[in-house]
């Protein structure tokens, strides 16, 4: 999520300008930022640019939907700037979007999307029978797979930046896979059991967004700490409670880690436009939103349907009502 992505509908297959039917999909791969190499597998995979745009807006409404009375609030505006430095927010960034690129990868098989993966192809015969029922499980095997090829994570990176950005992308990974569930459907005379069949099913993206905040409420700071046993460096942070006393600990695979404090975010800066103006709650965000500088009041009115009847035969009348609204947002 760079803030350079092109988020606009892409133009349909075989659409004028294109190279002819079929080949939509290539036009599509070059109006997306990637590598020689991501760009290459993407022309390979008809169907894969469009996922992979649906992941970036999916990334990113999530994030701002999270982050939305925090003071940094997920904007576009300085997201190059943020990726290139170690922050918390950094982190959540490579969560998030890696998170939404296994998501939207898992659920574009089981819809048909994809030319080369399809529903969930786990052995098992209750597999089997879903497909023979009309469903389809999310293929979340062929979308991590495939992504850890698109994102070429083969070799672990040898600088500090490097390890934290790929243990953040498989801390996003992972809550996917977390959030697998095993949905049943009875299939038995009156509703009974008797014939059961089962697929597995990702849980909606809004609940992994929510599980990556908890992560990037309690991130660990890092550092890079050499490990003689196995000849490399690996990532430490602070010690934890117990008997290890105060030797540095090894994050947890589940645990989102940056290497170096936030700005506040207060003011305008290279990584954000800061909070003048923003929207904010008298009872819970003004205070920490707008950095000690007050919050303006303002009141106006707004008109929302009232007093809807549903009307013989088939639509509903509404009368117009209006009320006042007080708005609070933060000072310059």
């Amino acid at each position: 999520l760079t803030g350079k992505e092109a988020l606009s509908p892409f133009p349909p297959l075989g659409a004028p300008g294109g190279s002819g039917p079929g080949k939509g999909h290539l036009k599509q791969c070059e109006l997306l930022q990637l590598s020689r190499k991501q760009r290459r597998l993407c022309r390979r995979e008809p169907g894969l640019a469009e996922t992979l745009r649906d992941a970036i807006r999916l990334g990113i409404l999530e994030c701002q939907f999270q982050f939305r009375s925090e003071r940094w609030n997920c904007s576009l505006e300085g997201r190059p700037s943020l990726l290139k430095r170690g922050f918390k927010e950094t982190a959540f960034l490579y969560a998030v979007s890696s998170a939404a690129l296994t998501h939207s990868l898992a659920r574009a098989c089981s819809a048909g999307r994809m030319e080369r993966c399809t529903c969930d192809d786990s052995p098992g015969l209750e597999n089997r029978k879903a497909w023979q029922w009309g469903v389809c499980g999310d293929n979340l095997k062929y979308s991590t797979k495939f992504l850890k090829k698109f994102l070429g994570q083969k070799r672990i990176g040898k600088d500090l930046r490097a390890k934290v950005d790929i243990h953040n992308t498989n801390v996003g990974i992972k809550a996917v896979k977390n959030g697998l569930k095993t949905t049943c459907k009875c299939h038995g005379v009156s509703g009974s059991c008797a014939v059961r069949t089962c697929w597995k099913q990702l849980s909606p993206f809004h609940e992994i967004g929510r599980l990556l905040k908890l992560r990037y409420d309690d991130a660990v700071k890092v550092f890079s700490s050499s490990n003689d046993a196995v000849g490399h460096s690996e990532l430490a942070g602070p010690p934890r409670p117990g008997p290890s006393g105060r030797q540095p600990a090894l994050p947890r695979p589940t645990d989102l880690v940056y290497v170096e404090d936030s700005p506040s975010f207060c003011r305008p800066s290279r990584y954000s436009l800061g909070t003048a103006g923003r929207p904010c709650s008298r009872e819970g965000t003004c205070d920490s939103m707008c950095c000690g500088r007050g919050y303006n009041t303002q009141s106006r009115l707004v008109t929302f349907a009232c007093h809807c009847q549903v009307q013989w035969c088939c639509y509903v009348e509404c009368q117009q009502c209006m009320q006042e609204e007080v708005v609070y947002s933060c000072k310059q």
